[in-house]
């Protein structure tokens, strides 16, 4: 639940984010990492070490407590003058989940004039906190830990990635030194960056031509803001070429997100932003052409480093940021400073404009391109299908919304630009077993196909999508066992009747949240409203709120019956908004094509009624089921 198991990288990573952690709140220049010949990893650094007194609710030292016990770590305490007050932790479990899949962990602390040592056999401790002697003045923590196989695909160490990541520690630590040592290869690496991101962005880009000198920024949040905590904010480098390859990374309290999430939208918007404010002020955005996000985005290449208090990731392995208030705090911290630049930089403010323009034009004349293919003799279109004014298909999206009055707020709240509404009354035909020749018998089937501009299909069959009007097809119902129903049915007639259209990536389920949890204003804190996908979140999103010291009363819980209850505000920020929602893509998985056509044959067909009763009653048990 809690790491990656395709080797034990992850687990070895959790110590060195603790030690990066010591690095980050200024306690720790030196992070070392040696590779043994019995397989076990070394981790040592020259911070405070863990402490080690007794926890004095559990009777037991601390250190015994952080490598054991679950969200027991110090990176919730925010209060505290030991916690970290930004620190890469989403879970709270961190090492005890090293210890859970390691055979054996020795961990020794040179702490209080002192050095100390503990030792973990498959999890358990296994003879006490011993005292060694003196410390010789020397303080820190050294971690060595010996991966269990059975837990991993691969017992092996990713050398490489490891390496990639202990650089990555160093660059967006400026002065603090990352090592690596391989007792079987003898490879001694080290990498100290007092350039910080901007010289580990030019390594990164080479010879790649640049259009203007890079633009390197730090912003951060100031005391007494009513929105966002002191210090929250982030530092960057960012730098346009005009053409190869582009290099994009981003960390979150130096955890690397290389899905991205909300803090690169942030950098993204205010990019746009203050580059567009540039193309107005100086009139330079030809008649007819419309600039996007994409146009000023496409050909930037940046290395973003940010710190959000209590971060919250897609996922346990922390690759994508999702905290929504990131977006906004990114880019308030981007958009002026970037302004003021390009101000003062004429000649690269030109340049990046023109760079921008000429992606726009091109973009557009893609567009008109693909229109010109359609030819004139265009279907009626559906009476309730609210379009859409974009004919590009890249950003085109058709969100085919459950019932009318959820259909009201998807209307009201969408971004009409690029984002179509089709909303469909009661359940959709199981289109399994039906004929082709009978499926526009059904209005809801036919008013997709109309909309959609593609004619039903079979696999292998020559397919014409020259007529598709929306790049993603977007299927949007309630959180709850209702919706999941329909939203297998549109699935069956995507998977049966538009296969093509699942093979090549254009159909997509958003996912709405279950819950809103309503906390009122604390001190300088506004009010917040966050949302919670299922019970798992919830329970996430309250223990954090437990966490910041709030009691069961700061807070109320409200369960979206169905999407007709949420506000179009609430919609577009939840489900619809690109940069803040949630859209997971529809594809064949592992199992392939022909597992996966004998399992929609055992779910959706009318003649399996008793293999399909055997099936659930042997395979019932595992779901989770919201009754």
């Amino acid at each position: 639940m809690y790491t990656r198991t395709e080797n034990p990288l992850h687990i070895i990573q959790e110590v060195i984010d603790n030690s990066a952690d010591e690095a980050l709140a200024g306690h720790a220049s030196v992070i070392g990492v040696r590779l043994h010949d019995d397989g076990s990893v070394s981790v040592v650094d020259d911070g405070r070490g863990i402490p080690v007194g007794i926890h004095p609710e559990e009777g037991v030292p601390v250190l015994e407590i952080v490598y054991t016990r679950l969200h027991a770590g110090g990176k919730f305490d925010k209060g505290s003058g030991g916690a970290y007050a930004f620190s890469g932790g989403l879970h709270g479990v961190g090492v005890s989940v090293t210890n859970a899949l390691s055979t054996r962990l020795e961990v020794t602390v040179w702490r209080e004039g002192h050095e100390w040592q503990m030792t973990f056999v498959g999890g358990v401790p296994e003879g006490g906190l011993r005292k060694l002697g003196p410390s010789g003045g020397r303080t820190g923590t050294a971690v060595r830990v010996w991966p269990d196989a059975k837990y991993f695909d691969d017992a092996g160490i990713p050398v490489a990635e490891l390496a990639r990541g202990l650089r990555a520690r160093a660059v967006l630590l400026p002065g603090v030194t990352t090592r690596l040592f391989s007792d079987k290869t003898g490879q001694d690496q080290a990498w100290h960056y007092t350039g910080g991101l901007r010289s580990y962005l030019d390594e990164a880009l080479g010879d790649v031509e640049r259009v203007c000198a890079p633009w390197s920024h730090a912003g951060f949040v100031a005391a007494g803001d009513e929105t966002f905590a002191e210090g929250e904010g982030g530092e960057w480098v960012l730098v346009f070429t005009a053409e190869g390859s582009v290099v994009r990374e981003s960390y979150v309290n130096l955890i690397p997100t290389p899905a991205g999430g909300t803090h690169e939208a942030g950098l993204r918007e205010g990019l746009f932003q203050a580059v567009k404010a540039f193309v107005e002020q100086h009139g330079l955005l030809p008649k007819g052409v419309k600039l996007l996000p994409e146009d000023v985005f496409a050909r930037s290449s940046f290395v973003l480093s940010a710190k959000v208090l209590d971060p919250q990731f897609q996922g346990q392995t922390k690759e994508k940021l999702t905290s929504r208030d990131a977006l906004r705090l990114i880019a308030n911290q981007v958009r002026g400073p970037l302004e003021l630049w390009l101000s003062t930089n004429l000649e690269a403010g030109r340049r990046i404009a023109d760079l921008a323009i000429r992606a726009a034009q091109t973009r557009q004349r893609s567009a008109q391109k693909v229109e010109k293919k359609k030819g004139s003799g265009v279907a009626v279109l559906p009476g309730k299908l609210t379009d859409c004014e974009s004919t590009d298909l890249s950003r085109n999206e058709l969100f085919l919304v459950e019932g009318d009055s959820a259909g009201g707020s998807a209307k009201m709240g969408r971004d009409k630009s690029f984002q179509a509404i089709l909303p469909l009354r009661g359940k959709v035909l199981n289109t399994w077993e039906a004929d082709r020749d009978r499926l526009f018998a059904n209005a809801e089937v036919h008013d997709i196909s109309v909309a959609l501009g593609v004619d039903p299909h079979s696999p292998g069959d020559a397919v014409d999508l020259s007529g598709l009007r929306y790049g993603k097809v977007c299927i949007l119902s309630d959180a709850d066992v209702d919706g999941a129903h329909i939203q297998v049915l549109l699935l069956t007639l995507f998977f049966k009747h538009f296969p093509e259209l699942i093979a090549r990536g254009h159909v997509h389920v958003a996912r709405p949240p279950l819950f809103r949890v309503d906390v009122e204003a604390r001190a300088k804190k506004p009010a917040r409203k966050l949302y919670a996908l299922d019970d798992g979140e919830l329970a996430h999103i309250l223990d954090k709120l437990r966490q910041e010291g709030l009691s069961e009363k700061a807070w109320s819980i409200s369960r979206f019956k169905g999407l007709g209850e949420m506000s179009a505000e609430q919609l577009w920020e939840t489900t619809l908004a690109p940069d803040t929602r949630r859209l997971l893509p529809v594809a064949l998985g592992a199992v392939g094509s022909s597992a996966t056509q004998e399992r929609f044959q055992l779910l959706m067909g009318r003649t399996e009624a008793s293999a399909r009763r055997a099936w659930l009653e042997a395979r019932g048990h595992e779901a989770e089921l919201d009754i």
